[in-house]
């Protein structure tokens, strides 16, 4: 299929566009994982609790993470909800693994168009790790369980398709950078973020430090966790933060209708196209300006044969809407 594109392929495309052997060896490394990115309901977050089309993956507890696909018009759409409420939605063991099943099981699909990270417990998104189960870890626990827990955001982040974190409360510390690697947040005006780990004597260990001089800037991001600053929904807009803010509304649920609007307008566009603009965006960041039109380049053949383009040619010839199969 044209949508399996050959990480052999794609670097020897850009590879013939790049200058001098220092960008071949940055375009290997920045292209060195690219096969991670290509290859491949409705109402409120509390519907989820219904039990409707959700999916479950692990029993202990099972309820501490909803999955739903959604159906219909929305088909294409996921909503992870994070339910964990006695907690606030912490980071425990048991959340990371089934986040990392989550995370998996949308890799594999390729219907998938679109995920919403979202909460199930009012006023909260994550409120970081979770201390109570981290003062139980001996010492030489905490380590791979960090690592563990750097992982998954890792993997969201590198998941192929566009991910929205809907932030309807607060998000502090691996709870904002969970929401840092989503490549769009939107936040209630009265949300909390902050990535806070200074105030108790660490730093942020699941890409923090990474990912936020990435989105506001570096002298910026050094101010908040220096100073282990909590800011709203509002305030993180106007940063850059966040890309949009909501006014919230009786359900607490703002971030995350607004969010399954955008997911709304990404369903019906050619999903390859949307992969490959990821994939050149992510990559293309990374490096100089002419390694970066290279790989756009690169992505942009792999689109080339696709039925997906015929069929938006078509469509466009006929004045009619479109119908993208991922082909």
């Amino acid at each position: 299929m044209a949508s399996q594109v050959g990480h052999r392929a794609l670097f020897h495309a850009v590879r013939l566009q790049a200058t001098g052997r220092e960008s071949a060896r940055i375009v290997a490394a920045a292209l060195s994982g690219s096969r991670r990115y290509v290859g491949f309901g409705n109402g409120s977050p509390s519907s989820l609790l219904n039990g409707h089309g959700a999916r479950h993956y692990s029993s202990d507890p099972k309820e501490d993470l909803r999955v739903r696909h959604l159906d219909g018009e929305d088909a294409g759409i996921v909503v992870v909800g994070i339910n964990r409420a006695k907690a606030k939605n912490a980071i425990s063991k048991n959340l990371v693994n089934m986040m990392l099943e989550a995370v998996e099981d949308i890799k594999r699909d390729n219907k998938v168009r679109s995920v919403i990270i979202c909460s199930l417990v009012p006023g909260i998104f994550c409120a970081g790790a979770d201390l109570k189960e981290r003062a139980k870890m001996h010492q030489s626990e905490v380590g791979p369980f960090v690592s563990k827990a750097r992982a998954l955001i890792t993997e969201l982040g590198n998941l192929p398709i566009p991910t929205i974190a809907a932030i309807d409360g607060a998000a502090l510390g691996g709870g904002l950078e969970m929401a840092l690697a989503c490549d769009i947040r939107i936040a209630s005006n009265t949300a909390k973020m902050g990535l806070v780990e200074t105030k108790l004597a660490i730093i942020p260990g699941a890409g923090g430090t990474q990912r936020l001089p990435r989105v506001i800037g570096v002298s910026l991001a050094k101010e908040l966790i220096f100073a282990a600053r909590v800011i709203d929904g509002t305030e993180a807009c106007r940063l850059g933060l966040a890309s949009h803010s909501v006014e919230q509304n009786k359900s607490g649920d703002a971030a995350y209708l607004r969010a399954l609007e955008l997911a709304r307008e990404i369903n019906p566009q050619g999903p390859i196209a949307i992969r490959m603009a990821k994939l050149a965006i992510n990559q293309g960041i990374e490096v100089d300006l002419s390694t970066g039109l290279a790989i756009e380049e690169a992505c942009y053949a792999q689109v080339i044969p696709t039925k997906d383009r015929l069929e938006g040619l078509s469509a466009f010839k006929e004045k009619r809407r479109p119908q993208f199969k991922g082909e």
